[in-house]
């Protein structure tokens, strides 16, 4: 099981999801369930490659349109085609990708007939700003910097449990590890564990686990989850500041 996720890359323009929320923004509920209407999630190759940050973006798909209408399921071929378009055609197994370079395409290119309508990030070691992404956009594109004890000889294990070990990150068996770097799209929470999913299954990692390796996150604004399931921004939520400054950070 590969990783893929390259370190977090900034850019000055890149908006921030705690700018569009606003007072009276009521608190999310304590448990969402998005991943209820998938039943199989692929691998979309991150068996073979290190395609993560693009194979959550096929998952995250797969998890919007199962909850608004018809589930659509991208095939390996059309995942690969963005990994190589940054990679090349002839990667190695394990070369990694920008999450924020992949949400840029996505918005511009898209993977086949998807585009995402725009992106912000999210402030780390903010459980609320997450159960709000996840919430009201069906989903968080989250980056982790793993510890090693996940990822024996380099290589993801999904049966090691996503728990901080009782020495805490800071030890030497829990410290984060830049170079372990993954990415995986939470789909569903409640008080113990968000819920992503990675290596084709549906895996629970406490949020413990998040705040001490999470290292970037990113909420999603997908048209036909706006569309079908939000339908319009509820109270204390600024979408059209947000696309406002969208069409200006674009030009620019």
């Amino acid at each position: 099981m590969r990783l893929g996720k390259a370190r977090p890359k900034f850019d000055r323009r890149t908006l921030l999801f705690a700018q569009y929320l606003k007072k009276g923004l009521a608190l999310p509920p304590d448990f969402v369930d998005y991943a209820e209407a998938v039943k199989r999630w692929p691998m979309m190759g991150n068996d073979k490659y290190g395609d993560c940050t693009c194979a959550a973006a096929g998952h995250l798909i797969q998890d919007w349109t199962a909850n608004t209408g018809k589930m659509r399921v991208l095939g390996n071929s059309a995942i690969l085609r963005v990994y190589r378009h940054f990679v090349g055609k002839h990667p190695g197994p394990d070369a990694g990708v920008s999450m924020l370079d992949v949400l840029k395409y996505w918005r511009t290119t898209g993977f086949a007939e998807d585009k995402i309508h725009a992106f912000a990030q999210l402030e780390l070691k903010d459980s609320t700003q997450v159960r709000d992404a996840v919430y009201l956009f069906g989903g968080c594109y989250i980056g982790l910097g793993l510890p090693n004890f996940t990822v024996p000889n380099g290589v993801g294990d999904p049966n090691v449990p996503w728990l901080v070990p009782p020495s805490g990150p800071n030890g030497k068996k829990g410290a984060p590890n830049p170079n372990n770097g993954h990415c995986v799209p939470a789909v569903s929470y409640d008080a113990r564990n968000l819920y992503v999913v990675t290596w084709g299954t549906l895996k629970p990692m406490s949020w413990q686990f998040y705040m001490a390796y999470a290292d970037e996150a990113f909420v999603i604004l997908d048209p036909d989850w706006i569309n079908k399931k939000l339908k319009r921004a509820p109270p204390g939520l600024d979408l059209k500041s947000l696309e406002s400054d969208l069409s200006k950070v674009t030009k620019t």
